[in-house]
């Protein structure tokens, strides 16, 4: 019985076996590029299930075509890591000064059509923090490509694990430990990290914290969509989470996972 599963999938440790393999009549290969920390991701997944990358990846779609796993709970957590980590539009398009001009970006038509709920943008350090039972179990924090990544094509950020004794990471680890997740549902939670000693402080605030961005983001029910609109508005908007300091801006998100961004620092200073 054992032969007969190894002989399942293609030979992976035996050079003379691999050698003379051959995949069965309608098999197809795929590949696909991955940074290190996405694979080592899928490689603790593969240990914990027991199986290899190849196979891991070979379930997912076996469950697929048996309907073990459903089309529309893929979908959704697909969207879900895409809406997480894919990068934010800015609403108008940029001028030579780089400062936005009077001109919608075609993506976001759908802001100035009234869709979407405008809330908060946090200028903290974005971080994912993981909830089984009301207890916070992992802290992950986000990390961009890097030069030579984008030229690779690589432009959207991934997570990796936050290091327990690494300097770097000391300040993000209080804010999720000084949040409250009692009450969040169990599940993985993209958040702003807030407070001293992350991304300057902007909002001056006393302690440390974490806002999911699916639970807590403030909502302005009355911000505008028009370029002047916004520009006004965004002169004077103060923080819900630090009254007496400006918001950093806006971001508008579609029930669909779509999301737009406008800054304050986006539009050109008044003459």
């Amino acid at each position: 019985m054992e032969e007969e599963v190894r002989r399942r999938g293609r030979p992976r440790k035996d050079p003379e076996r691999l050698a003379r393999w051959i995949p069965p009549d309608g098999w197809s290969r795929l590949v696909a590029w991955v940074s290190p920390e996405e694979k080592k991701a899928l490689k603790h997944v593969a240990v914990d299930a027991g199986v290899s990358v190849a196979d891991l990846v070979r379930s997912l779609a076996s469950g697929l075509a048996a309907g073990a796993i459903t089309h529309e709970e893929l979908v959704g957590q697909v969207r879900r890591g895409r809406r997480v980590m894919e990068k934010i539009p800015t609403m108008f398009e940029r001028g030579g000064d780089f400062r936005v001009v009077d001109r919608a970006r075609p993506e976001c038509a759908w802001v100035f059509a009234g869709e979407g709920a405008p809330t908060e943008k946090l200028d903290g350090t974005n971080v994912r923090l993981t909830i089984r039972g009301g207890h916070l179990v992992r802290v992950e924090k986000r990390r961009n490509p890097d030069k030579a990544q984008k030229q690779q094509g690589i432009v959207d950020g991934w997570y990796v694990d936050t290091d327990e004794h690494g300097p770097e990471d000391k300040w993000i680890l209080a804010a999720a430990r000084s949040t409250d997740v009692t009450t969040w549902p169990d599940g993985e939670h993209a958040c702003e990290a807030l407070g001293p000693r992350i991304q300057g402080n902007p909002l001056k605030l006393d302690g440390w914290l974490c806002v999911p961005f699916n639970l807590e983001v403030p909502v302005y029910e009355a911000a505008p969509r028009s370029y002047e609109g916004l520009r006004e508005f965004l002169a004077e908007l103060e923080s819900r989470y630090a009254p007496g300091s400006l918001a950093e801006g806006i971001v508008f998100h579609h029930p669909d996972g779509r999301r737009a961004k406008i800054k304050r620092k986006d539009f050109p200073k008044a003459a």
